[in-house]
């Protein structure tokens, strides 16, 4: 009943579309995006600042952790990749929960 239809909703997934109906991407950055991205870049270079504090009382161990972050990183990146190789519209990553997962877990 009410209940089955409200599930099937929430589990729905979107067709994909073929690949002769891909539309054109506009840009859409404003200066604004533009300058919040820098501002991000330069937080992100905080990082390098955190390892100097992180290495005296951590010593070696900072370099593993880093290994091990990088390793996490390519995974990831590889799961990404799969992804977008499989749909073939652009999109980003709410668009490929979607279509894996369904309008709910999206």
């Amino acid at each position: 009943g009410c209940c089955r239809l409200a599930v099937d909703m929430a589990l729905r997934k979107r067709p994909v579309a073929n690949e002769g109906s891909r539309e054109a991407l506009r840009p859409s950055l404003r200066a604004l995006d533009l300058t919040l991205i820098g501002v991000g870049a330069s937080v992100g270079s905080g990082i390098f600042v955190i390892i100097g504090a992180a290495v005296q009382p951590t010593g070696p161990a900072v370099c593993l952790s880093f290994a091990i972050a990088a390793i996490s990183s390519v995974f990831s990146a590889l799961c990404y990749a799969e992804l977008a190789a499989r749909i073939p519209e652009t999109g980003s990553v709410y668009l490929y929960a979607y279509v894996a997962f369904g309008e709910f877990v999206a």
